[in-house]
């Protein structure tokens, strides 16, 4: 422990998770942030300001490891995804092999299994190809995550803001599956990984350890029984919200912006199977998840009662 561990991504939602739980470890964190950010600083992390495309020495010089959370959800094209989930990440992963950096962990997304699908899935495939190309002495641990939720989420907030009213809006198919995990149980999982390397080009697909996964009616029973009250569900058809996407992307066209919501983005949602392979997991790290949904449900609605979000 005590390592010097190079994180980018520390001012978004997973990111500054995983920066706690370094911290929390021991470590000390060099974060490379887009704009100063005096909470980070006052956990004693020191700051890089620059995107990824910033040299590489100011990040990296005397790193033991580098956690790579940072990219792109959002992109205007293909391209633009391409350029920051699968370019970026190789040229971070170069950088860190020529510096002497022994550990690499990429924290990728359950989507890149099927590259197919959108072309997000198909950059974080393609950055995770780059992850593992040519990376010499050093190991490369890949992590795919499900569907992440918690404090600070504001992805997830809507969601649960209607399960603690009593209604959940849903896209997907009634019998799809899907895998959550609870972004404080995700963030302990990266530690355990520096402390323990797995052998090198690792995949792992952590959850928070519910078998098969959750339907959507899953997560209404489990609202109704912690919350104490009914929850109707309603499923949102596939068209019309195809419709909303291939319009949102006519008009980040026009203006030159990523569109809200895309054709890609509505194919991942009502694919029928997100539900994580957790084989490796246990055996790589000897890590375990604490919280399943429903107890992650009330710690996160909590902290968004306590945040004034709710």
């Amino acid at each position: 422990m005590g390592a010097t561990v190079a994180l980018t991504g520390a001012t978004g939602f997973i990111g500054g998770h995983v920066a706690e739980a370094l911290v929390a470890c021991g470590h000390r964190v060099r974060a490379l942030a887009r704009r100063d950010d005096p909470a980070l600083r006052a956990r004693g992390i020191e700051l890089v300001l620059g995107g990824l495309d910033v040299d590489p020495a100011s990040l990296l010089h005397d790193v033991d490891a580098v956690v790579h959370v940072a990219g792109a959800v959002r992109a205007a094209n293909a391209r633009a995804f391409h350029a920051i989930n699968a370019e970026a990440t190789g040229r971070l992963r170069a950088a860190a092999a020529a510096h002497g950096v022994r550990s690499f962990v990429l924290v990728s997304s359950l989507a890149a299994r099927l590259p197919s699908i959108s072309a997000y899935a198909a950059s974080k495939a393609a950055g995770e190809a780059a992850a593992l190309a040519h990376a010499g002495a050093m190991r490369v641990t890949i992590v795919r995550p499900p569907a992440v939720y918690g404090p600070a989420c504001r992805a997830t907030l809507p969601l649960l803001r209607g399960l603690s009213r009593g209604l959940l809006v849903h896209p997907g198919h009634a019998e799809a599956r899907f895998s959550l995990l609870y972004a404080p149980d995700l963030a302990e999982l990266v530690p355990l990984l520096l402390a323990h390397p797995p052998a090198h080009g690792t995949i792992l697909e952590p959850d928070d350890g519910n078998a098969g996964g959750y339907t959507w009616r899953d997560l209404a029973a489990t609202a109704e029984a912690r919350l104490g009250r009914p929850v109707r569900t309603m499923r949102l058809p596939r068209p019309p919200l195809a419709l909303i996407a291939w319009a949102a992307e006519g008009y980040g066209r026009y203006a030159a912006r990523a569109p809200i919501l895309s054709r890609g983005k509505v194919a991942e949602l009502y694919h029928r199977d997100w539900v994580s392979d957790t084989r490796a997991v246990g055996a790589a790290a000897g890590w375990s998840p604490r919280l399943r949904f429903d107890d992650g449900l009330v710690a996160t609605l909590a902290w968004y009662q306590q945040a004034g979000w709710l």
